[in-house]
């Protein structure tokens, strides 16, 4: 089972610039552990030492928000997972 997850540039620095990385799971959770283990840099960016999704990852399914699942939420081949997390600035 292929799913894609898309994600934004400001956390590219830690996919060595890919942006859309192809990884199998059942559930978001599954997808984005695989994805640590190609990227392991971007976990600190997105779980803290508990294990837990940050606040401030926004995390989406085909385009919605997969609450109150989270990474409980099951996805299927060819789904789409998109990571974002806001910009700040003055």
């Amino acid at each position: 089972m292929s799913v894609t997850i898309k994600i934004y540039a400001i956390l590219d620095k830690y996919t060595d610039g890919e942006r859309v990385i192809e990884v199998d799971g059942t559930t978001v959770g599954q997808c984005l552990a695989r994805l640590t283990r190609k990227y392991p840099a971007i976990k600190e960016a997105l779980f803290d030492k508990n294990g837990g999704l940050l606040d401030y990852i926004n995390v989406y399914v085909n385009g919605k928000r997969p609450y109150p699942q989270l990474l409980d939420k099951p996805v299927k081949d060819g789904d789409n997972i998109l990571l974002t997390m806001p910009m700040g600035g003055g």
